[in-house]
């Protein structure tokens, strides 16, 4: 069973960090290309950070550069998200993404909000 599960969401005040891990089983995951997406009320699901199978590419939206690092442990099949300096303009879900070709699975979400 494909399963990706999000974890290290939670409220932070506004300068704050936390750090987001996805934990991926039931496929290969170090073939697949890894996504952080967020969304929040009313808006739509936008890309955060992605990083290809072998860690050599990174891709960041430019909300987050200089923020936000996007890392992935193909041993353990885990993908994280290290989020610095946050706002609350980050506030929203963030879901766990994994691509390949046609296949493309996603996560429940962990939720994000900063606020004093």
């Amino acid at each position: 069973q494909v399963q990706l599960v999000e974890s290290g969401g939670g409220l932070v005040q506004p300068g704050g960090s936390l750090r987001l891990s996805c934990a991926a089983s039931g496929f290969t995951a170090s073939t697949y290309a890894m996504s952080w997406y967020r969304q929040a009320p009313g808006k739509e699901r936008e890309l955060v950070a992605r990083i290809s199978r072998t860690a050599g590419i990174t891709d960041y939206a430019d909300s987050v550069k200089d923020r936000f690092t996007i890392s992935r442990d193909n041993a353990k099949n885990t993908v994280a998200l290290q989020m610095n300096s946050l706002k609350p303009e980050d506030s929203a879900m963030y879901y766990c993404n994994a691509r390949l070709f046609h296949l493309n699975y996603w996560g429940q979400g962990t939720q994000v909000t900063v606020s004093s």
